[in-house]
């Protein structure tokens, strides 16, 4: 009897990472992101390797989570992956306080974001036309 089995969230060729909670506002997240969308991961890993965004440290690792999942995880071949989806969405925030002039006070604030990759294995016959 048991559980049933989890459902695959993505295709059969694809491979998933995703991070939670990523100290960052999802504008400057995306703009990365944006980066590597429909690249092959050595030419994405390369970008954000020398990429002068801060930001691109989280989306690397995330990157290279993505990769050795497909390569451990689902057998794919690592030379023939892209990367199919790199999106960005909201997490937590936290509010904090400062004191201001005049006994008054501002929040802070303080966004975390989420990141997700997947890459696809492209197949010969993507990669002849």
């Amino acid at each position: 009897m048991g559980k049933p089995v989890n459902p695959r969230r993505v295709g059969e060729k694809e491979a998933l990472a995703v991070a939670t909670t990523v100290r960052g506002s999802p504008y400057k997240l995306n703009l990365v992101a944006g980066l590597i969308r429909g690249k092959k991961v050595g030419d994405a890993l390369n970008i954000l390797t020398f990429s002068k965004k801060a930001m691109a440290i989280d989306v690397r690792k995330v990157l290279a989570s993505a990769i050795a999942n497909a390569e451990n995880n689902h057998n794919l071949d690592v030379d023939a992956l892209v990367v199919q989806e790199a999106s960005v969405g909201k997490a937590l925030v936290m509010k904090r306080f400062t004191p201001r002039a005049r006994g008054r006070a501002s929040r802070i604030i303080k966004p975390f974001s989420r990141i997700r990759v997947v890459v696809r294995e492209l197949g010969d016959e993507a990669e002849n036309a």
